[in-house]
C-alpha cells in the first residue's frame, strides 16, 4: 500500500514515524509544512521538516519531542550573553544543521535537494519532503498585536496572543515540489497526521494542485484533540478563538468534503454521531514507540475498510 502523509509538529512527526516501521520505505512519502520556517540569527531555519526528519531518525529529544536528543545550549547562552536574540531555543547540533542548510540554499540548492541528502545522512528511508521549494510564510493575525510571525507567535509569545485569522504570506506563487504530485497520484490513500490543521496541514493544501491532486484519494485524517484540548500545542485554543467548539467533530468539518475516514480517540466515541464519515476510535495518544506503531496500524486498517 502506497501512502501519502501530510506532517507537521510533534504530534505530525510521531504518526510519520509509526507509518515509516511498517511500511516499505519506497511506499512512504511524508510531506512537511514550511509554512513555520523562517530566519533567525542569519539562518534558514525548517522547525517542521527537522522535527520530522529528527524523529524518523531517531534523534529527536524524547522530552520535549523537537530538538535533538542529549543537546547542549553553549552557543545560544554566549548569544545571549552577547545581546542577541535567544529566544528560540536551538541547541548545538542544532545549529550545525541550520548552518549548513542555510549555506546550501545560499549555494542555490533547493530545500528538497538538502532535505533528501540529510535524510540520507541520518538514514532516514522514506522519501521526505517538504511542502514546496519556494518561500511561504505562515503569519498569525492577533487582536493584541496584528499580525505574527509564526515563530513570534508560537515561541516568542507562548501561543497567548488572541487569533482572529491566518495568512500564508507568498502562497500564490508556491509550486508543490517536484515528485508531490506523482506521489499523490500513485498513492492509494493519503493521511493528515495528527497536526494542527489550522498552521501544519492547512498551509500544505494551500499550494496550488495540492487539495485538488487529492480530491479523489482515500483521504484519513486523525484528530490531534482528545476530549477538546490538544494533545499538543495551541489547537484547541486556536478553534475556541475562531468560534467553534474544540472537538474531534470540528476537525472533520475543518476538513469538510476531503476525508474519506477519520481516526479519533476512544475517549470521544460520544461524537461518533456528528461525523457524518466512517470513523475509528482507537487510543491515539503516542507516549511510546510501540503507540506509534499501533496507531498507525489502525490507520492502515481504516484504509483497508475503506
Amino acid at each position: 500500500m502506497k501512502i501519502v502523509a501530510f506532517a507537521g509538529g510533534v504530534g505530525g512527526a510521531k504518526l510519520a514515524d509509526g507509518l515509516a516501521q511498517i511500511i516499505k520505505p519506497q511506499d512512504l512519502t511524508i510531506v512537511v509544512n514550511t509554512g513555520d520556517d523562517f530566519e533567525y540569527l542569519g539562518l534558514s531555519i525548517s522547525p517542521d521538516l527537522d522535527t520530522v526528519c529528527y524523529t524518523l531518525a531517531g534523534l529527536s529529544n524524547p522530552e520535549t519531542g523537537w530538538g535533538r536528543i542529549g543537546d547542549t545550549f553553549n552557543i545560544l547562552e554566549i548569544v545571549h550573553q552577547l545581546g542577541g536574540p535567544s529566544w528560540f531555543h536551538l541547541g548545538d547540533q542544532d545549529i550545525a544543521t541550520q548552518l549548513e542548510r542555510t549555506r546550501l540554499l545560499r549555494a542555490g540548492r533547493s530545500l528538497s535537494q538538502i532535505t533528501h541528502d540529510f535524510c540520507k545522512v541520518w538514514s532516514v528511508q522514506c522519501s521526505v519532503i517538504p511542502m514546496t521549494n519556494q518561500v511561504v510564510r505562515t503569519f498569525v493575525d492577533t487582536f493584541e498585536y496584528g499580525e505574527l510571525a509564526f515563530q513570534e507567535y508560537f515561541v516568542h509569545h507562548h501561543c497567548e496572543p488572541i487569533v482572529k485569522g491566518f495568512r500564508f504570506d507568498g502562497i500564490e506563487n508556491a509550486l508543490p515540489t517536484p515528485g508531490l504530485l506523482d506521489a499523490c497520484e500513485r498513492a492509494d490513500a493519503v493521511v493528515f497526521c495528527p497536526s494542527n490543521p489550522w498552521v501544519s496541514i492547512d498551509p500544505i493544501l494551500a499550494i496550488p494542485d495540492i487539495r485538488l491532486a487529492i480530491t479523489k484519494k482515500c483521504t484519513v485524517a486523525v484528530s490531534p484533540l482528545v476530549n477538546g484540548r490538544a494533545v499538543k500545542g495551541p489547537a484547541a485554543k486556536m478553534f475556541l478563538e475562531m468560534g467553534i467548539q474544540p472537538s474531534a467533530s470540528a476537525i472533520v468539518q475543518h476538513y469538510y468534503n476531503l476525508l474519506s475516514g477519520f481516526i479519533l480517540d476512544t475517549s470521544d466515541l460520544d461524537l461518533s454521531s456528528e461525523l457524518k464519515i466512517p470513523f475509528m476510535a482507537t487510543d491515539i495518544l503516542m507516549k511510546t514507540n510501540d503507540d506509534r506503531q499501533h496507531l498507525a496500524k489502525d490507520v492502515l486498517h481504516l484504509i483497508e475498510n475503506l
